[in-house]
């Protein structure tokens, strides 16, 4: 039996109880958890913005060790020390075939699969996405499961599963900044202090940081934002301002909430382009007008998992890490035992701090 934090049903508070898992099975893997990061998609799963089969046990960015695998796993080992992958390609589906593996049809086909089942004989649990990484052990699919990269502690790792590969694939993927842009970040939690991080990798000449709270000024500019602005009715003139009257080249929106993509459309130069990476529920709709689409030729897109290859874009990640260009450590601003994590969300709510880091 292991330590699990569960979603009874949407709306219900988080429960901390005991789970019974079973052995890995063919193409299995179970890991005992290191640390795992509390994002905003958990909160999207506990309150129903999200919809995933419940009850669940939450978590997807982890990272730990291998304790035993099943039949046909040949990639990790006992022993070994692991990133968790919440959405594994399935390398057949037609966005597969075009290479772009974050839109896999089947990407969360496991989350409707029974995970393990309560201690307390409360009945079978769901995996969340996928790989139920709020827990002290988990066993998920094989492809769940890449190796850690070498030199970068496990706890700095669990961030990489989706924090830092979603901050910095809006940056470099989806958003594509070149050297000398400018560039504005919505929300600095930890997706957004990812972000930030990584338009200074990318060599952007002005990063602007933009939070309803005053007080994570300190943490946005730690993380490489030249100036700070707090959220407003007024922010895209402020950004204006900032940059000469036009507006960034890039604005990257990671709240998920309808004002503040309509504020960073206002506050992209013509011509320019903005990253959606906050997750928001049905009921929150942007709109546009024709005239303004056409005279300000903007690109609006949406980004999923930071339209990444993780077997890929790890390594990249880990020598941006090893080199001091990126520091996942730096977007944790708490660090909690499990029993934590209710209120980490309240925070989460709250606008308060950047990661949560469950330590095992």
């Amino acid at each position: 039996m292991v330590r699990a934090a569960v979603v009874p049903a949407v709306g219900s508070p988080l429960e901390i109880t005991e789970i019974e898992l079973p052995e890995p099975g063919p193409g299995r893997v179970r890991v005992r958890l290191a640390a795992a990061g509390v994002c905003h998609s958990d909160l999207s799963l506990s309150d129903g913005t999200m919809r995933v089969p419940l009850p669940a046990v939450l978590g997807h960015e982890g990272a730990g060790t291998v304790v035993s695998v099943g039949e046909g796993v040949t990639h990790v080992a006992p022993g070994d020390e692991v990133v968790l992958n919440w959405a594994p390609s399935c390398g057949k589906c037609h966005p597969c075939s075009l290479g772009e593996v974050w839109l896999c049809a089947d990407a969360l086909a496991g989350a409707n699969e029974v995970h393990a089942r309560r201690a307390d004989g409360g009945g079978d649990l769901y995996p969340g996405l996928n790989v139920a990484a709020f827990a002290e052990e988990t066993v998920v699919a094989a492809g769940c499961v890449l190796p850690a990269p070498s030199g970068v502690p496990l706890a700095d790792a669990a961030l990489l599963g989706c924090a830092v590969l979603t901050g910095y694939g809006a940056v470099h993927h989806s958003a594509r900044v070149r050297e000398g842009e400018t560039v504005a970040v919505f929300g600095v939690g930890g997706v957004g202090l990812a972000a930030v991080q990584a338009a200074r990798v990318a060599g952007a000449s002005k990063i602007i940081a933009v939070d309803v709270s005053p007080g994570k000024e300190a943490l946005a500019r730690g993380a490489g934002a030249t100036d700070y602005v707090v959220a407003g009715e007024r922010t895209p003139r402020e950004i204006r301002s900032l940059t000469g009257k036009q507006g960034v080249d890039v604005a990257v929106e990671c709240v998920g909430r309808a004002v503040t993509i309509r504020a960073a459309w206002e506050s992209t130069r013509r011509g320019g382009r903005t990253t959606v990476v906050g997750i928001g529920g049905k009921d929150q709709q942007v709109t546009f007008n024709a005239l303004e689409l056409f005279h300000w030729g903007r690109t609006l897109s949406g980004c999923v998992y930071g339209n990444s290859d993780p077997a890929a874009d790890l390594p990249v990640l880990a020598e941006h890490i090893r080199a001091g260009r990126l520091d996942p450590g730096a977007l944790v601003t708490e660090r909690i035992a499990l029993d934590g994590i209710p209120a980490a969300f309240d925070n989460m709510t709250a606008g308060k701090g950047g990661r949560a880091l469950v330590v095992f």
